[in-house]
């Protein structure tokens, strides 16, 4: 059942939109990392079926979903795992650091819910946590195009959306100290999530748009834009 599941997945993607995907190579040759993206759309989630050809993905998935019986049913065959997105979910964490540890994919938008706006929202600092946590890679991930006002549109045309899906090199966020938890957890969630917004188009970056870490990535990215002329 799960492979007619994921099969199923794949070929609706496959029928609604065309994925043009790059930074294939920052992706570790086995599991056991974290890619943390943005969440523009219904879509995304599956989309990790679409563009990733492996089986060892798994997805948290936030709690009110469990409710909706056939996103519990796919859930199941899918590998989500639903997690109360307001309380700490420590059951949640030890299943995610536990699938890690086997070698399996976890895909997360650290934003916690689809931008209603088209933009990236602050971000939650459970990414930064987890990978603090395990120890395990974050590679940050772009996806542009999958807004719901333009996959649906399109659908109504009878047209395929054009979405982009890009990677950049993997990071590793250091163990947590003792002292300024918090303020350790926001810096790294910012990083990540600007580490994102910079692959993303100006209009997509919200929150992240003035902040000065995004600012010193895409002058570094310019900069090796001009070496390379």
């Amino acid at each position: 059942m799960r492979t007619i599941v994921r099969f199923i997945v794949r070929l609706i993607i496959k029928l609604a939109v065309h994925v043009e995907v790059s930074g294939y190579e920052y992706l570790p040759p086995k599991g056991g990392f974290i890619a943390a993206t943005n969440h523009l759309g219904i879509i995304d989630a599956a989309l990790a079926f679409s563009v990733l050809d492996r089986w060892d993905i798994f997805i948290p998935v936030g709690e009110k979903w469990k409710d909706v019986p056939i996103l519990h049913w796919m859930g199941k065959h899918l590998n989500f795992i639903f997690v109360d997105r307001f309380n700490p979910d420590l059951k949640a964490l030890r299943e995610m650091i536990h699938r890690l540890e086997q070698g399996q994919t976890m895909i997360i938008a650290p934003e916690g819910t689809r931008a209603r706006d088209e933009k990236l929202a602050e971000a939650k600092p459970g990414v930064a946590y987890l990978a603090a946590k395990s120890g395990f890679p974050v590679v940050p991930v772009a996806i542009a195009g999958s807004e719901d006002r333009i996959i649906f549109g399109n659908l109504k045309r009878l047209r395929r959306s054009r979405v982009t899906v890009t990677g950049s090199p993997a990071m590793t966020v250091p163990p947590i100290p003792k002292t300024d938890r918090e303020q350790f957890l926001r810096t790294w969630t910012d990083e990540i999530m600007c580490r994102v917004a910079v692959m993303l188009p100006e209009k997509n970056r919200g929150f992240y748009a003035e902040h000065p870490r995004l600012k010193e990535l895409l002058s570094e990215a310019s900069g090796r834009l001009y070496e390379s002329v």
